[in-house]
């Protein structure tokens, strides 16, 4: 008998709010033409679709349609002003390089007309969106029913679930409890839903009807039991789900997906796959240019600083790990008397004599890293990512840090999670190291644009300058 693939629910809410989206930005742009009474020209429709679509790409990478975003006021704003920013910068681009094009004319799609357009396509998409969470929340309080949840298992997979449900539903009215055939006093974990009994009681609150939802949560060696309980709960109408035991493996699932009939969970994957490494490439293209112009006084005065501080060359280029752990030279400010790129490289310590004295002063404000936005303009590197260390401290440390070698699965950054979070600089320990790759570890795996935006934006405040960057 062939199998069935399983199928991924959606509750249908995602493609309504993208196709209203899509509506909107074109209606509001019609209506703007129609005050100036402009005709309308297959270019502006052509520019206005071109916008939609971009729109729509940057928003399902931005977050924008995640399901606790479209729940939330302060998210929706936030997610909505942030997609039309980078969604402008790109379409301004685009635009301007169609018009190098004979033969093609937006004239009509004016400064005054396409500020206008913007503006009322962002109040319209914004209160629209405000309008869907009002109701869903007053449908939710005037609704009587309350959804009546059983957790199966005390365990690791039954409090990760408790605490989703109740982010996902908290403006819906809930109950939730545990069951479990073990002792009270054998589990190990705080939760704030209260164990209410066996799995015997759970069977037949389901078959009373008190029971709306159970969520078997048991780790995987329990299969004879999981196959027990779900024949016993197949004698009820009680939507019953199984929460995939990650937990036991400490996975990293990045995604879910199917070759054939076969459902299969992508444990080590990346995000900047597909649109989302277009995007990726794209914010990294703008980004760094418009830093780089911003810069360029900075560069030189810092490249000066560096030739009279000590004999030797402006730049310094080492060798590091790349994308997919590939060999790649980034460029520096050279802060040191000597340079180091052989198998065995120190790290710089307090009051290491190597560095100069106007190193030291790059080195902790982070001016001797400027040159690598050049490095993200050729490709190499990313504005936001894991930060790329000398290759031998990567031999060093892949044997000694469980997973150390996932942070290779994007492309190295000037900054990143771990650096905002205070994992910058020296690594005289292992458990720093540790934390460095666990922030590491968390970015590729909850990477969304906005986040890139957000730690830049922290960087400024908290990445460049440390009293551990020697």
């Amino acid at each position: 008998m062939k199998r069935q693939a399983i199928k991924i629910a959606d509750d249908g809410y995602t493609v309504l709010i993208k196709a209203s989206d899509l509506l909107l930005l074109n209606i509001t742009l019609t209506f703007i033409i129609s005050l100036h009474s402009i005709s309308e020209t297959a270019v502006g429709l052509a520019a206005s679709f071109l916008f939609s679509v971009i729109f729509l790409l940057v928003g399902e990478y931005s977050g924008l349609y995640k399901k606790y975003v479209r729940q939330d006021y302060y998210n929706t704003v936030l997610k909505t002003l942030f997609t039309f920013f980078l969604s402008f910068l790109v379409w301004r681009i685009l635009c301007q390089q169609l018009n190098t094009f004979e033969g093609i004319n937006g004239s009509h799609l004016n400064h005054v007309i396409t500020w206008q357009w913007i503006i009322l396509s962002i109040i319209s998409v914004v209160v629209v969106k405000f309008l869907v969470i009002y109701a869903t929340r007053e449908f939710w309080k005037r609704s009587p029913n309350v959804r009546r949840i059983a957790i199966l298992g005390m365990t690791k997979g039954g409090i990760a679930i408790e605490q989703a449900l109740r982010k996902n539903i908290r403006y819906q009215k809930f109950e939730i409890s545990y069951f479990d055939d073990r002792d009270e006093s054998r589990f190990g974990y705080l939760s704030q839903s209260p164990l209410h009994g066996n799995i015997d009681q759970l069977v037949q609150l389901a078959k009373n009807g008190e029971i709306d939802e159970v969520y078997i949560a048991l780790p995987m060696v329990a299969k004879d039991r999981i196959q027990k309980f779900l024949k016993l709960l197949s004698d009820t109408i009680v939507e019953t789900y199984i929460v995939p035991d990650l937990y036991t493996y400490d996975l990293n699932v990045s995604q879910i997906s199917t070759i054939g009939n076969v459902q299969i969970f992508s444990v080590f994957g990346s995000p900047f796959e597909g649109m989302g490494a277009v995007l990726k490439r794209i914010e990294d293209i703008i980004i760094s240019s418009i830093i780089i112009l911003l810069i360029s006084p900075v560069l030189v005065a810092v490249a000066i600083g560096v030739k009279r501080s000590s004999p030797g060359p402006v730049l310094f280029k080492q060798d590091r790990y790349g994308l997919g752990g590939k060999k790649i030279r980034v460029w520096k400010f050279r802060s040191m008397g000597v340079m180091e790129n052989d198998t065995v490289v120190t790290q710089a310590t307090k009051n290491d004599p190597r560095v100069t004295k106007f190193g030291a002063f790059i080195r902790r404000t982070s001016l001797d890293e400027l040159p690598q936005f050049f490095n993200v303009l050729q490709g190499s590197m990313s504005i936001v990512g894991p930060r790329p260390h000398a290759v031998a401290h990567n031999e060093e440390y892949r044997v000694l840090v469980n997973k150390y070698m996932l942070r290779h699965k994007v492309k190295p950054g000037i900054t990143g999670l771990a650096q905002i979070k205070g994992f910058r600089g020296e690594t005289d320990t292992l458990d720093k190291m540790e934390m460095r790759i666990k922030y590491d570890l968390q970015y590729i795996q909850n990477w969304s644009l906005s986040k890139d935006l957000s730690i830049i934006f922290l960087t400024i405040f908290k990445g460049f300058v440390s009293e551990t960057a020697y």
